[in-house]
Protein backbone atom coordinates (compact mmCIF):
# COMPACT_ATOMS: atom_id res chain seq x y z
CA UNK A 1 0.00 0.00 0.00
CA UNK A 2 1.25 3.49 -0.78
CA UNK A 3 1.72 4.92 2.74
CA UNK A 4 1.91 8.52 1.50
CA UNK A 5 -1.41 8.29 -0.33
CA UNK A 6 -3.01 6.31 2.50
CA UNK A 7 -2.12 8.94 5.10
CA UNK A 8 -3.19 11.76 2.79
CA UNK A 9 -6.59 10.10 2.41
CA UNK A 10 -7.00 9.51 6.14
CA UNK A 11 -5.92 13.05 7.01
CA UNK A 12 -8.51 14.56 4.67
CA UNK A 13 -11.18 13.71 7.22
CA UNK A 14 -9.48 15.47 10.11
CA UNK A 15 -8.07 18.43 8.20
CA UNK A 16 -11.45 19.31 6.75
CA UNK A 17 -13.63 18.15 9.65
CA UNK A 18 -15.67 16.19 7.12
CA UNK A 19 -17.37 12.96 8.18
CA UNK A 20 -17.43 11.31 4.77
CA UNK A 21 -15.80 11.54 1.37
CA UNK A 22 -16.62 10.01 -1.96
CA UNK A 23 -14.09 8.42 -4.27
CA UNK A 24 -14.21 11.33 -6.73
CA UNK A 25 -13.21 13.78 -3.99
CA UNK A 26 -10.30 11.50 -3.06
CA UNK A 27 -9.16 11.67 -6.69
CA UNK A 28 -9.48 15.45 -6.79
CA UNK A 29 -7.69 16.19 -3.52
CA UNK A 30 -4.98 13.51 -3.65
CA UNK A 31 -4.32 12.68 -7.31
CA UNK A 32 -5.44 15.62 -9.42
CA UNK A 33 -5.22 14.78 -13.12
CA UNK A 34 -2.37 12.28 -12.68
CA UNK A 35 -3.82 9.02 -14.06
CA UNK A 36 -1.23 6.77 -12.40
CA UNK A 37 -1.86 8.43 -9.05
CA UNK A 38 -5.63 8.00 -9.50
CA UNK A 39 -5.11 4.26 -9.94
CA UNK A 40 -2.91 4.25 -6.82
CA UNK A 41 -5.68 6.10 -4.91
CA UNK A 42 -8.24 3.50 -5.97
CA UNK A 43 -5.97 0.63 -4.93
CA UNK A 44 -5.16 2.34 -1.63
CA UNK A 45 -8.82 2.99 -0.81
CA UNK A 46 -9.56 -0.70 -1.39
CA UNK A 47 -6.75 -1.70 0.98
CA UNK A 48 -7.70 0.90 3.60
CA UNK A 49 -11.19 -0.58 3.61
CA UNK A 50 -9.85 -4.14 3.73
CA UNK A 51 -7.58 -3.32 6.71
CA UNK A 52 -10.36 -1.50 8.56
CA UNK A 53 -9.21 2.12 8.26
CA UNK A 54 -12.14 3.17 6.05
CA UNK A 55 -15.73 2.00 5.98
CA UNK A 56 -17.66 1.92 2.72
CA UNK A 57 -21.08 3.49 3.12
CA UNK A 58 -22.22 2.72 -0.43
CA UNK A 59 -22.14 4.66 -3.69
CA UNK A 60 -18.34 5.14 -3.42
CA UNK A 61 -18.82 7.03 -0.13
CA UNK A 62 -16.40 6.33 2.72
CA UNK A 63 -16.12 7.21 6.40
CA UNK A 64 -13.15 6.95 8.71
CA UNK A 65 -13.09 4.19 11.32
CA UNK A 66 -11.57 4.50 14.79
CA UNK A 67 -8.45 2.72 13.47
CA UNK A 68 -8.30 5.22 10.62
CA UNK A 69 -8.55 8.14 13.04
CA UNK A 70 -5.75 6.70 15.15
CA UNK A 71 -3.51 6.10 12.13
CA UNK A 72 -4.06 9.66 10.89
CA UNK A 73 -3.22 11.06 14.33
CA UNK A 74 -0.08 8.86 14.64
CA UNK A 75 1.07 9.63 11.13
CA UNK A 76 1.53 5.99 10.16
CA UNK A 77 -0.38 2.79 9.56
CA UNK A 78 0.11 -0.38 11.57
CA UNK A 79 2.92 -2.61 10.36
CA UNK A 80 0.77 -5.31 8.76
CA UNK A 81 -0.79 -2.93 6.26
Amino acid sequence: MNQEIALALLRLFDETDTEGWDLHAFFEFVAGDDQAKRIAVLDTVDLLEQYGYLENRGSDFYTLTADGMNAAARGHLDEGS
